[in-house]
């Protein structure tokens, strides 16, 4: 729900933006979605007895740095329809908005054996190659049986399970028996 929220705000918000500008207000809210992760932070802005004036004042500190009117107008309109909350959303939506705009993308490799540099690599300019985008890819050692990846952007996941391929080999062998 907060996704369809954040969408129509910087939907907006977007219009008319280069690249430069679009970078800058997602590297600002990406800040500013971090505090989120701050337990003191989210209990003064999520106090109803702070004025909504000092929560806007908090903000706008924050941001402080970027002179833009537009984003003032938005912090200020996000503290005027206690919508602070989805700052994180916006966040992230600014994020998938700048990835397809440059056509970057990050995903990351699953497997539960280490995997050489060179094969993320080679991996990463292959995809990058078939979707004629920018991809890298980061490897997490868990507990997947086979190699799993994913690039969330493109809606991209290849999966490989070991368990899987070794029932597909057996059902094989015995439909050739």
């Amino acid at each position: 729900m907060e996704e369809l929220i954040a969408k129509r705000y910087i939907k907006a918000f977007n219009e008319g933006t280069d690249l430069a500008s679009m970078q800058d207000i997602t590297t600002l809210f990406s800040v500013l979605a971090e505090s989120f992760q701050n337990e003191k932070f989210v209990s003064i802005i999520a106090n109803p007895s702070i004025k909504a004036e000092e929560k806007s004042n908090l903000l706008l500190d924050a941001v402080k740095s970027v002179d833009s009117h537009k984003i003032n107008n938005l912090i200020k309109l996000l503290v005027e329809n206690r919508r602070i909350n989805i700052i994180p959303a916006i966040a992230q939506e600014l994020k998938n908005d700048l990835a397809i705009a440059t056509k970057t993308y990050e995903g990351i490799i699953c497997s539960d054996t280490d995997i050489e540099a060179k094969v993320i690599e080679e991996l990463s300019a292959g995809l990058s190659k078939k979707y004629d985008a920018t991809i890298s890819l980061v490897f997490i050692k868990n507990d997947f049986n086979g190699l799993k990846v994913e690039v969330e952007g493109l809606g991209i996941e290849i999966n490989f399970s070991k368990d899987r391929i070794d029932s597909q080999i057996i059902e094989h062998i015995i439909k050739a028996i």
